[in-house]
């Protein structure tokens, strides 16, 4: 992937936040590569190298910078200037599909060939899957390192690594130390930060869950994890959307955290997400089982959170759009919200067709009381369930808890067709083929695949073109507007038209509330 060299610079010389992530600055001079935000002296031209992802700058021979930690920067945006498959590839790999998996079987899901996979990486990128995958293990093992304190074997499990010794290697030659010196030196770091650290004080219902804890999972204690942004981040609008569709008994949101009951390949437990004042980063408590899910749990949480998302970029294209640019300015940091289960959120959409927010809910939390799993007390915060998996949902009596049966028959279609594999809500299809494959589904109209797809599979193109909220705010008194007519406009929204859709929902919502309450547009 070919980088301004001369516009990296400068924004390496600038230390520009807006920046962090985008780009990777290899050193000659000291062998390390960084961030574009490294507070260590600017190097100078002649001794640079800049590359796409923290991957090539490891195949060209650099070890990650231990002052700036190149493995806390924010993801890079999949979709930001790479192909539709290669953006698809990359978030699979993300999801681990490549800790077990091989690169053939990564690129018979993607439906390309292994070796025009890996020519699309190189020209993208500037490295292989086995790379990107190989770098994403190893800078998780690193933050885990840096932020709790697992033995050494339970790190390497965690981070997706088949032995000790194999991870121990990887890590020295990565880094250039040992695992357990890379501790020992974090700590000895964090100790001088305490000061800098105390800024980054957790809101007061998320306090005693932010300390580094000494016990394992398995001796009941929770990891905590940084889980880094690009600025502006809306936690309030995020917190608001979510709120209002929380699942009860699976989902508890409130403007100082959220938290959630999980099961990730059947090991259940509890996650709770809270800002971080005065940084660039949400902290996420994890209370699993086993430490060997931690890398797809923070994987998930990052896509619920949509914090690999670019809001510079995004309001760069919006911007064109004169009806957007008063949004954009009122939310400039507004994401969109995802989901930790794409099954979960399809069905969630399936008992909103056609009915309120607030029913819609109270159906959610009916279907959970008759048909999920009861989590136990593992915290005292009104989590109680697990959310009803496919294979309960496939013969379920779904319309006893007050559905009409016409979406009853098609929650348990979709369960089917998850089962059977008709229907994969990861990220192997496009968003075209993603749509058409849930569309297919009896019960699955255009409106319910497109809003899937924006929230379940993240696609920031998804667009529900049929939403009855986008077409009341695209119309005025005397036109009512209609789906093609969104679709057009929408053309100069590409690739960003999740997020118009976000921003159009956000200021629809905002207008009913104040002419419910009387008061005026200021």
């Amino acid at each position: 992937m070919h980088l301004d060299a001369k516009l990296c610079y400068r924004v390496l010389q600038s230390r520009d936040p807006r920046f962090d992530g985008r780009f990777f600055v290899g050193v000659r001079t000291t062998g390390v590569y960084c961030r574009p935000v490294c507070p260590a002296r600017t190097p100078k031209r002649e001794n640079v190298r800049f590359y796409a992802c923290a991957a090539a700058a490891e195949a060209a021979g650099f070890r990650p910078c231990l002052r700036c930690r190149p493995e806390s920067s924010p993801g890079t945006p999949a979709w930001l200037g790479t192909s539709a498959t290669v953006s698809r590839a990359l978030r699979l790999i993300a999801a681990g599909a490549l800790d077990g998996g091989s690169s053939e079987a990564l690129a018979a899901r993607l439906g390309v060939g292994e070796r025009q996979l890996r020519r699309l990486f190189q020209r993208h990128l500037g490295a292989s899957p086995g790379s990107v995958a190989r770098t994403r293990r190893l800078h998780f093992a690193k933050k885990i390192l840096d932020e709790s304190s697992l033995p050494i074997a339970e790190v390497a499990l965690a981070s997706g690594f088949s032995s000790v010794r194999r991870f121990n290697a990887a890590m020295r030659n990565s880094f250039h130390k040992t695992p357990s010196a890379l501790r020992a030196a974090a700590r000895g770091s964090s100790s001088k930060a305490s000061a800098t650290q105390a800024s980054c004080s957790p809101t007061p219902a998320a306090q005693g869950s932010s300390a580094r804890i000494s016990s394992t999972p398995e001796e009941g204690g929770a990891l905590t994890f940084k889980l880094a942004f690009r600025p502006p981040y809306d936690w309030e609008a995020l917190t608001a959307f979510l709120a209002a569709r929380a699942i009860p008994g699976v989902e508890s949101v409130s403007a100082e955290s959220y938290r959630r009951s999980v099961r990730v390949n059947g090991n259940a437990g509890v996650v709770e997400v809270s800002p971080c004042k005065a940084s660039n980063h949400l902290l996420a408590r994890i209370d699993l089982l086993e430490a060997r899910h931690l890398a797809e749990v923070v994987d998930r949480l990052r896509r619920l959170f949509d914090l690999s998302a670019d809001p510079q970029a995004v309001a760069a294209q919006l911007g064109t759009d004169a009806g957007l640019r008063p949004l954009l300015r009122r939310r400039p940091g507004l994401r969109v919200p995802g989901a930790w289960d794409g099954f979960e959120l399809a069905v969630r959409a399936i008992l909103g067709q056609q009915i309120s927010v607030a029913g819609a809910t109270v159906l959610a939390g009916r279907l959970v009381e008759r048909f999920g799993e009861p989590l136990g007390a593992r915290l005292d915060c009104g989590i109680e369930a697990l959310f009803p998996r496919p294979e309960v949902l496939v013969e379920a009596d779904v319309a006893t808890i007050g559905l009409p049966g016409a979406r009853a028959r098609a929650i348990r279609e979709l369960a089917r067709a998850v089962c059977e594999e008709r229907v994969g809500l990861d990220f192997a299809s496009g968003l075209d083929a993603a749509v058409a494959s849930l569309a297919a589904v009896p019960g699955i109209g255009p409106w319910t695949a497109g809003y899937i797809a924006m929230r379940a599979l993240g696609e920031p193109d998804a667009l529900p073109s049929g939403d009855l909220g986008l077409l009341r705010a695209l119309s005025n008194g005397a036109h009512k507007a209609r789906p093609a007519e969104l679709e057009a406009r929408a053309e100069g929204w590409r690739p960003w038209r999740a997020y118009a859709a976000m921003h159009l929902w956000m200021n629809e919502t905002a207008g009913r509330s104040k002419r419910r309450s009387g008061t005026k547009e200021c």
